[in-house]
C-alpha cells in the first residue's frame, strides 16, 4: 500500500478545467487510468510489458532519510473482454470493469518488511527486522460517469502484519482513453493495531536494546494522502510514467520514535516497453 513537489506542477498545467471525453467506441484501456497499468491495447490475449523506473524516495516508513532506488516495471497480462489477469513484480492479480463504472480488482503481493539496516544513520538499531510475508489487497473504483472524470476508491490490505483500509476520491486529466494523461488521489488511510504496531510500535524488548521508548499504538486514522500518477505514450511502443506520493501522519503516529519525519514521500519516473 505500499510520492511530490515536482510533478504537482504538472497538475497545475492540466487545470481543473471541464474536458470532454472522447467517445467510449475509442477506448482502448480497461479504464483510462494512468494509475492502472493496460498493455493490451484494447485487445484480447496476451500482452508484454517491460521496464524500469528510479524513485528518490523516504528510507523506511517515518524515515527522515532519503535516497534513490531502481524500481522494474512492465507486466504479463492477459486480456478477455473486460477482465485481465496479470503478474507485476511481485504480486499476480485480476482486475476487470463492471458496468463502465465499477473497476474491481484483486492481488496477492509480497510485503517485504523492514530491516535495521534500512537506516544509515543507525535510527532503527536495536529494533530487529519485521518479518516479509504475503498479502491480499482487494480494490473497488466507483467512477462518477463512464469517461472516469471523477471516481471514488477504496481499498483494503490484510496479511500476516494486520489489516489496512483506504478511502479516497479521484480525479483524471486529460481527454485521452488509452490510459495516458495524469490523475491526483486524495485518500484516508486506516490502520488496526496489529498494522501500526509492526510498523511504529516497540516492545519492552525493542526498548531495552534500542534505547527507545516502549510504543503501543492502536487501531485508527494512519494517514492523510495524496497520490498523483502520470503516463505518456511516447509512441507504440515506448511509455513514460511518473507518480509522486505524500502521505501525512496522524499525530499517533507522528509520536512514535520510529517515526523521524510527519511524513512519507516518494517520486519516481520510468520507461516502460510494450513488446
Amino acid at each position: 500500500m505500499k510520492k511530490v513537489t515536482g510533478l504537482l506542477l504538472l497538475t497545475l498545467l492540466h487545470g481543473f478545467f471541464p474536458q470532454t471525453a472522447l467517445a467510449q467506441d475509442d477506448k482502448t484501456a480497461l479504464v483510462p487510468l494512468p494509475s492502472v497499468d493496460d498493455f493490451t491495447r484494447g485487445k484480447d490475449g496476451w500482452a508484454f510489458a517491460l521496464g524500469a523506473g528510479i524513485e528518490y524516495e523516504t528510507a523506511y516508513e517515518g524515515s527522515d532519510e532519503f535516497g534513490f532506488e531502481v524500481q522494474p516495471a512492465g507486466a504479463i497480462q492477459w486480456r478477455r473482454g473486460d477482465d485481465i489477469l496479470y503478474f507485476a513484480g511481485e504480486a499476480l492479480g485480476w482486475r476487470g470493469l463492471r458496468a463502465d463504472t465499477w473497476l474491481l480488482e484483486a492481488l496477492i503481493g509480497f510485503d517485504e518488511g523492514r530491516e535495521e539496516n534500512d537506516s544509515d544513520d543507525g535510527r532503527l538499531n536495536g529494533l530487529g527486522d519485521t518479518e516479509e510475508g504475503f498479502e491480499v489487497v482487494l480494490q473497488a473504483r466507483r467512477a462518477f460517469s463512464n469517461d472516469w472524470r471523477y471516481w471514488l476508491v477504496s481499498r483494503l490490505v490484510t496479511g500476516d502484519n494486520g489489516n489496512l483500509g483506504l478511502f479516497g476520491v479521484g480525479r483524471r486529466f486529460g481527454d485521452k482513453t488509452d490510459g495516458s494523461g495524469s490523475e491526483l488521489n486524495l485518500v484516508a488511510v486506516f490502520h488496526d493495531s496489529k498494522y501500526a504496531n509492526t510498523g511504529f510500535g516497540i516492545t519492552a524488548e525493542q526498548s531495552l536494546a534500542s534505547g527507545l521508548a516502549e510504543t503501543r499504538l492502536s487501531s485508527g486514522l494512519r494517514s492523510i494522502g495524496l497520490d498523483y500518477n502520470y503516463r505518456h505514450n511516447i509512441n507504440d511502443n515506448w511509455q513514460i510514467f511518473g507518480e509522486a506520493l505524500y502521505e501525512h501522519f496522524s499525530s499517533e503516529v507522528r509520536n512514535s520514535p520510529i517515526a523521524r519525519s510527519n511524513y512519507e514521500a516518494e517520486i519516481g519516473i520510468g520507461f516502460i516497453y510494450i513488446f
